[in-house]
């Protein structure tokens, strides 16, 4: 159904969210390639520096079910405004801080911002154009934004902490968030609420449980998955996931309707997330160890050198539209992951003196070129056939898929990282090489496993199942 916006205004909402957009994914990468200034600047201990985006990861994935629900009840544009408006502030904040506790403090704020935020802007464009291939065109720059803004804030967040501080890179949220909440007020139309009450339950044990699960799959990424820190967030958080479930199954207005996962295709396209998002966090982390560990390249040169990858990243999420009219979805989709293993495949070849170009670049481009297509289709299908009232709940989701894929890839990958020990091995060096070949390898592996859930689920569940009212 065909939102009653006029055209010009529908042009300046999808310029609106992928803005909004493009500012969580930059900032989110400025702070990769920012952290050894941020250390020195405030005195952060090693195990204390993590925290600056375990906080974040924590409160991005704990609170996206609720920031989603809340859209759906409250208003989109509303909730839209309040989330871009708390990632704003916090920004500020975040530039502003002086101490380890206040900058770790104003990261987990930021991150409720980009929880809120995040699942609102997928959410605008699900239901402000139809589905077809013009909602299919608009998700295809979506994921676009999301690959070459990765890229650049790689990039940026070298530059900015080399030539001016790594604070700056916050300080720019503060205009351009104030910009675009004048900018929604004036061109996005506020979509219509949802009589209802909050699922107070089901938003109690959803936070709880994957704060938890979140923070489990951190801790086993520092220490092992036999700590007691690790093995108890984990129980607590399989433990809550499961009440919620039971609270969504009785609720009247439950936070997450239990009617999206009737389709195979959504639930196919979400458990291929989690795979490929973890072995994409896999390619960022463990190849900007290598550029810098092992070829000495500083963190400017380091973020320059994931920018082709990324530029063919943001081409094929562009072109991923284009080529599913020619050859349909499925047939596009599985390119797009069997690309990128071989891509991922081919990386964890690597050795101590590989080609730069042969050895790391090439592989990269090819693990870039897939990724772009295989968000932007994995997108389309996990909104595939989603009412309108439940866009909300599915774009945060897709959001929890995102970030659990994430937390759980760079945790599984950590662990083959750890037990990869070299037979032979003449210097720290080259162990140091082998370990991340091997976790580089164990990323490809993700990826298949992936592309055996799209095969499995995805293409052969034909049909485009849609959410039934539970009533």
């Amino acid at each position: 159904m065909r939102n009653a916006q006029t055209m010009p205004r529908r042009s300046f909402l999808v310029l609106i969210v992928l803005a909004s957009y493009a500012m969580i994914v930059i900032d989110n990468s400025i702070v990769i390639t920012g952290l050894p200034s941020i250390r020195e600047g405030l005195g952060f201990s090693a195990a204390g520096l993590s925290w600056v985006q375990n906080a974040y990861a924590l409160a991005f994935g704990g609170f996206m079910l609720l920031g989603a629900r809340a859209g759906d009840l409250l208003g989109r544009r509303k909730v839209f405004m309040a989330g871009l408006g708390l990632f704003t502030i916090s920004s500020l904040a975040i530039g502003l801080a002086m101490s380890p506790a206040w900058l770790i403090a104003s990261r987990a704020v930021q991150g409720i911002g980009a929880a809120i935020l995040a699942p609102s802007t997928l959410a605008l464009l699900s239901t402000s154009f139809a589905e077809g291939p013009e909602r299919n065109r608009v998700l295809g720059w979506y994921g676009a934004v999301g690959g070459i803004t990765a890229s650049v804030g790689l990039v940026a967040g070298g530059l900015l902490a080399d030539l001016v501080s790594w604070r700056a890179g916050f300080y720019i949220n503060v205009p351009l968030g104030l910009a675009l909440m004048w900018a929604a007020r004036s061109y996005i139309v506020e979509t219509p609420r949802q009589e209802g009450r909050f699922d107070v339950a089901g938003a109690l044990f959803s936070t709880i449980g994957v704060v938890a699960l979140v923070y489990g799959l951190v801790h086993a990424a520092e220490e092992s998955w036999l700590h007691w820190q690790t093995a108890a967030p984990l129980a607590i958080g399989v433990v809550c996931l499961g009440l919620f479930i039971l609270v969504e199954r009785r609720a009247s207005q439950p936070i997450l309707p239990l009617r999206l996962f009737s389709s195979k295709k959504r639930n196919g396209a979400n458990t291929a997330r989690v795979l490929f998002i973890g072995s994409a966090m896999g390619f960022f982390f463990y190849s900007t160890q290598y550029l810098q560990g092992v070829l000495g390249l500083r963190p400017m040169l380091a973020g320059a050198i994931f920018f082709p990858s990324m530029l063919v990243n943001f081409i094929g999420a562009l072109m991923a539209p284009r080529l599913v009219r020619r050859f349909g979805s499925h047939a596009v989709l599985i390119a797009a992951l069997t690309i990128s293993m071989i891509g991922m495949a081919w990386l964890g070849q690597l050795r101590v003196g590989s080609s730069l170009v042969w050895g790391v670049m090439l592989p990269m481009i090819l693990v870039g070129a897939g990724m772009g297509s295989s968000l932007a289709l994995l997108t389309i299908s996990g909104v595939a056939g989603v009412q309108r009232d439940d866009a909300g709940s599915a774009s945060g989701l897709v959001g929890v898929a995102h970030q659990l894929g994430g937390a759980l890839g760079l945790a599984t990958l950590v662990v083959v990282f750890a037990a990869s020990t070299p037979v032979v091995a003449d210097t720290a060096v080259a162990a140091l090489t082998h370990r991340i070949g091997m976790a580089i390898s164990a990323a490809a592996i993700l990826i298949l496993l992936a592309l055996i859930a799209v095969v499995t689920l995805v293409v052969r569940d034909g049909s485009q199942a849609t959410s039934r009212p539970s009533h």
